[in-house]
């Protein structure tokens, strides 16, 4: 049994430049000349862990202030963005070699970021006051402003760039805009507590993780209607889609819900660290990646078996809620 959370700041209640510390390289390359790497926010340490995959070795240990909770990172592999709840502001990294660049300063509580396809713009949710910030990552210009629902948190852009979603958790609902004009063109009812998104890679489908409902909805893009509700465990924190299923981090239950994306159907438990929340998959869908924020640990989930394989060591209280790997050219 899971004890009930042990850190009770500002950020966990939003919940629910230089290297450190280099331990040595990448290993080989693929095909296409790339190397993954995970930016592992570590909320209690201030640093992101920066983990060579899938070999899982810390290789940097980058210091970001404010509580860092929300990571995003180029299609491109060259920056990583993360937001920090309690300072304010999103700091900008180097991918390769990691290292902090500069900082973006905004208002309120800056906690789900995202990253457009193309590179730009830059969209982050402000938890208090009810609107997602579009900021040009090169500038740090402001450029709107979206109105959202109570608390918007996980956000998240479709495949093809064309939509931005943002979970509002305390009005249950997921607003829609169209990124090329900003309208909001949808509002959609969720389950209690909506946190974390997923488009499907089709982007077919927006998957929603509702916290307060222990259950993930199923939202068919096409018309904006609700597909299916699937019962996950409990407190279901943030999805990520590999080998045709969907994988939900829950987090008092210590466990990874596995869904059939054609069935929407739980069709295996894994069990991972203690309070599993960010998850991320690998570019080739062989690996999912898990945050364990009290375990301080990066779990490496087989797609295949659906078993643990790998765990790299993190900073104090990692929660990666986001997209948290980056393709880094070598």
């Amino acid at each position: 049994m899971h004890s009930a959370p042990r850190r009770m700041s500002l950020a966990w209640l939003l919940a629910g430049g230089l290297a450190c510390g280099p331990a040595g390289a990448d290993s080989g390359a693929d095909a296409g000349g790339t190397v993954e790497r995970a930016f592992v926010t570590n909320q209690s340490a201030e640093t992101v862990s920066v983990v060579a995959l899938p070999d899982m070795r810390v290789i940097a240990t980058l210091p970001v202030t404010g509580k860092p909770a929300g990571v995003a990172v180029t299609s491109d592999g060259r920056r990583a963005f993360v937001s920090s709840p309690e300072g304010a502001f999103v700091t900008v990294l180097d991918t390769d070699p990691p290292a902090v660049r500069g900082r973006i300063a905004l208002e309120g509580g800056p906690l789900g970021i995202a990253v457009h396809p193309s590179g730009a713009p830059l969209y982050v949710a402000d938890w208090y006051a009810q609107r997602v910030f579009v900021v040009d990552p090169a500038s740090g210009q402001r450029l709107a402003e979206l109105p959202t629902g109570l608390s918007p948190s996980g956000l998240a852009v479709s495949p093809d760039g064309a939509l931005l979603a943002s979970a509002d958790r305390d009005s249950n609902q997921v607003s829609i805009f169209r990124t090329a004009d900003h309208v909001r063109v949808a509002v959609v009812p969720t389950g209690e507590r909506p946190f974390g998104l997923g488009f499907s890679p089709d982007g077919a489908f927006l998957l929603s993780t509702d916290v307060g409902s222990d259950a993930v909805t199923v939202i068919e893009t096409a018309g904006w209607t609700v597909a299916a509700t699937v019962m996950v465990g409990e407190r279901p924190y943030a999805v990520a889609f590999a080998g045709g299923q969907a994988f939900v981090t829950n987090q008092y239950a210590g466990t990874v819900s596995v869904i059939d994306v054609a069935r929407w159907q739980v069709v295996a438990e894994v069990s991972t660290g203690e309070y599993p929340e960010g998850i991320a998959a690998a570019a080739d869908g062989r690996s999912v990646y898990v945050a364990n924020w009290f375990d301080n640990s990066l779990s490496r989930i087989d797609v295949d078996s659906l078993t643990v394989v790998g765990e790299a060591r993190t900073g104090d209280g990692p929660r990666a809620f986001g997209a948290f790997i980056a393709r880094v050219a070598r």
